[in-house]
């Protein structure tokens, strides 16, 4: 039996499915390209934005129209949201953001009743569910998932919803885990979650106590964390995270919007000044500190005059990149039923203008990196026989290398936002 994998959505959905895919090939399916014939097709969808939800839909129609005889399996966001909105011709199981270590006799529980199954549970108790994933193809990088779930209950935001409540991997699971990782070869691990700052919620121990239990295996060379809120970033975490010195410099710190106005209507638990001092913090800490983040633009009642303070306060920041989305409508969100919802010209102008900021700025990060000497972890060969690797600060550099090797390029040259580089002499 051959089975297909397709993720839409988040770094988290990525994990999930590969731990899907790992149960099947463990009781025997073979793994084969999505673009290619197969017995099983999983999908494991978003429901972040609409346009998750119309992508998600799209692609299970798709499957049953190329591949009429082969069964469908739903996982995911918009699963657990609306399970008989997915429950289209083809699709035999449904298994939502639970029970996905089940995925498989779920899977022969359907065939052999030959019915659709719909596995997905509302309400209960909600724990972690521990997951294993033991490959991560053409990386040299592993994403270890420590966290699940959301109680911030953001006025656009969908996930709380659908994801469940803050439940947290335990500690010495994340130790066994990282450990496992790094003794199959990879050098750098990357904790994330769905609201990763909430890790050990409700235990005496936080997210630096696990990125302390990777910190200390033999093997693990680099730890990059996952996104954080504004609010977790304080001077004693601050000073306590530059003694984990694999920690890379290299933060996703969660904005939305410049805007103090918006950010209360959005209920997010900060505002620009608090996102400033959290952002300086790790600026000072470390030299050539990259801070990422994300950007929702055309909030309701979001005026030019908002739109204009996120602007410039992007460029106060000095982010190393940011990733924007447009809001979209979620019903059974506070913000659905806000006054003030902008039209979609709006939301594609004020998009596109955020989007040139974020390219200028990522370019003006990368150019700062010229002239200083990084480690580079070397992951593909490119065509021209050099290879490519990222600096800790997730810089895309070329250089003369190997794969998994870890070498202090001198970055010579910038190219947008590639950078170019030779090995220092004293490698």
């Amino acid at each position: 039996m051959r089975i297909a994998c397709h993720t839409l959505g988040c770094k988290v959905n990525q994990y999930d499915t590969q731990a899907m895919l790992e149960c099947f090939e463990r009781a025997g399916y073979m793994h084969t390209p999505f673009q290619e014939e197969a017995d099983v097709y999983l999908v494991n969808t978003c429901t972040v934005t609409g346009t998750g939800d119309k992508k998600s839909l799209q692609l299970i129609r798709r499957i049953h129209r190329l591949h009429p005889e082969a069964g469908i399996i739903v996982a995911g966001c918009l699963a657990q949201r609306d399970a008989r909105r997915v429950l289209l011709p083809g699709v035999r199981l449904v298994v939502g953001v639970r029970r996905r270590g089940e995925v498989v006799s779920l899977y022969e529980r359907a065939l052999a009743e030959n019915r659709p199954v719909c596995a997905v549970e509302q309400g209960g108790t909600w724990s972690f569910e521990p997951l294993r994933v033991g490959r991560h193809e053409g990386k040299t990088r592993a994403t270890l998932k420590i966290q699940e779930g959301c109680d911030r209950y953001c006025a656009y935001c969908i996930i709380p919803y659908v994801r469940g409540p803050v439940r947290s991997m335990a500690p010495e699971a994340v130790e066994s885990e990282a450990r496992r990782l790094a003794e199959a070869g990879y050098p750098e691990i990357v904790l994330t979650g769905i609201h990763l700052g909430s890790y050990g919620r409700g235990t005496e121990r936080g997210l630096l106590d696990a990125v302390e239990r990777v910190q200390n295996i033999p093997g693990v060379k680099r730890i990059r964390l996952g996104s954080l809120e504004p609010p977790t970033v304080t001077e004693e975490w601050v000073h306590r995270l530059l003694t984990l010195d694999k920690v890379c410099p290299q933060f996703h710190l969660s904005m939305q919007s410049g805007s103090a106005g918006v950010l209360r209507r959005m209920r997010r638990q900060y505002d620009p000044k608090g996102y400033l001092k959290a952002a300086r913090l790790l600026q000072n800490a470390y030299e050539h500190c990259a801070i990422t983040t994300d950007v929702l633009t055309a909030f309701p009642g979001e005026t030019e005059e908002e739109a204009l303070e996120t602007e410039a306060f992007l460029g106060e920041v000095g982010f190393a990149r940011i990733h924007v989305f447009p809001y979209s409508r979620r019903a059974g969100t506070l913000a659905d039923k806000m006054p003030g919802q902008l039209s979609q010209e709006v939301k594609q102008e004020r998009t596109a203008r955020l989007i040139a900021i974020g390219n200028q700025l990522e370019r003006a990060f990368v150019q700062k990196l010229v002239g200083s000497c990084q480690e580079v972890l070397f992951e593909s060969e490119t065509s021209e026989g050099l290879w490519e690797g990222y600096t800790p600060q997730y810089v895309r550099v070329r250089a003369r290398g190997r794969a998994g090797q870890i070498a202090r390029v001198c970055l010579e040259q910038a190219q947008g936002t590639l950078l170019l580089g030779s090995i220092c002499e004293e490698e």
